[in-house]
């Protein structure tokens, strides 16, 4: 008969095999496209352990080997990729304009699917647009789908959509897009979502702390530390656009007055311009960049400006170890570098003037918010409990822990 010291030491080892399996996995996730040999490596493992850990996660449709090209002469080896008949996760980006929902296997890469504007922007139909997207995704997936995921514009709290200013949406249920009750639906700010997404496997992946700052209609980010945004106490952290930098005398559509989102986007570059609010802000800021007339970079240049102070403070109150800039951000900084330069430097504290954090463009673009939403929905899947749901799915019969590792 097992005693308790027996049942607890085959517990840990049980822990000790789902570890394994979880780092492997990961280590594919990091780096698409890696080798076996490289994962062993890095992870420490024995050919021998590699090769079956590898060979369990093929048996579960969670990976898949190919041959590597290889110049040397040493021991071949394989290049790990995401199984074909292995889990995926539907991830939504819902902008201001338009929306798109993409598929994402265990390597992380979204691959856009179906993609449109909106018609309307009264939330029902956007929904339900959407929704017929998703709905179409997992007839043609099916049990494959083990997440959906949703970046949306929008202040996001306890788990969903408290208000969308740039939507001009309050409270809304976006409950109809995981379609199955059994589904996860797990939903994220644009923002936040993007800035995750360069922490992970942008251009400051391995930074410790990092402060992503985007510009597209109003201003967003986040604060990542060690590869987890800070959400706050009720998830609706991030709101960088509703700080007070700008004018006190303008009226956000948020309801607050001051907003920095009012100072640094279209909607900032057409008022110094005499022009009407724009209504799509992020295309005419882009048209605006594009102009050469002294007016034009004179508008722009009081944005970077505006970008370049709230940035300054960000650092000053956070102490982030890299920047990253996202949307527009990057591109207003281009186009009215020494204005941007000038505001960080005045805004920052004195002992930090010497050395402050590099401040670089994200690397994913206007696709950040999509593989952030798929970052999430792989941290979903990619557990003990997840992967022992898909292995009850993917075999006819469950199988014990010790044959999923």
């Amino acid at each position: 008969m097992a005693t308790p010291g027996d049942r607890s030491r085959s517990v840990r080892a049980a822990d000790l095999r789902w570890r394994g399996a979880l780092a492997v996995l990961g280590e594919m996730r990091r780096e698409p496209g890696v080798t076996r040999a490289a994962v062993a490596r890095r992870l420490g493992l024995s050919t021998g352990s590699a090769t079956e850990i590898t060979s369990r996660l093929r048996d579960l449709a969670l990976l898949a080997e190919t041959p590597a090209a290889t110049a040397s002469r040493g021991r071949p080896t394989s290049v790990l990729t995401p199984h074909p008949d292995g889990p995926v996760v539907i991830a939504v980006d819902l902008r201001q304009e338009d929306w798109r929902c993409a598929v994402a296997a265990l390597d992380g890469r979204p691959a856009v699917a179906e993609a449109g504007t909106h018609r309307s922007r009264d939330p029902e139909q956007v929904i339900g647009t959407v929704a017929g997207a998703v709905g179409r995704l997992r007839d043609r997936y099916g049990g494959r789908v083990r997440a959906i995921s949703v970046a949306i514009a929008a202040t996001v709290r306890h788990g969903g959509v408290a208000q969308s200013s740039v939507l001009g949406w309050d409270a809304v249920d976006l409950a109809a897009l995981a379609g199955d009750p059994g589904t996860p639906l797990l939903i994220g700010n644009d923002a936040t979502l993007a800035g995750l997404a360069e922490a992970r496997q942008g251009v400051a992946a391995g930074a410790a702390t990092v402060l992503h700052v985007t510009v597209e209609v109003g201003v967003g980010g986040t604060l990542v530390v060690d590869g987890r945004p800070l959400h706050g106490a009720t998830g609706a952290g991030g709101e960088f656009g509703h700080l007070p930098f700008g004018d006190p005398g303008l009226r956000c559509p948020c309801g607050a007055r001051g907003c920095w989102d009012l100072a640094v986007d279209g909607r900032a570059i057409a008022r110094h311009l005499g022009d009407p609010p724009p209504r799509d802000p992020r295309t005419y800021a882009e048209q605006a960049l594009a102009r050469t007339d002294p007016a034009a970079r004179a508008a722009v240049g009081r944005a970077a400006s505006a970008l370049g102070g709230g940035v300054a403070g960000l650092i000053n109150a956070l102490d982030p170890a890299v920047v990253t800039l996202g949307g527009l951000a990057g591109s207003l900084r281009d186009a009215a570098g020494p204005q941007f330069a000038a505001a960080l430097t005045d805004g920052l504290m004195r002992f930090r003037r010497p050395d402050p954090p590099p401040v670089l463009p994200a690397a994913l673009g206007r696709d950040g918010a999509l593989h952030g939403a798929a970052v999430i929905g792989l941290d979903h899947l990619l557990t003990e409990e997840g992967l022992t749901a898909w292995a009850a799915l993917h075999l006819e019969t469950p199988p014990s822990i010790s044959k999923i590792n």
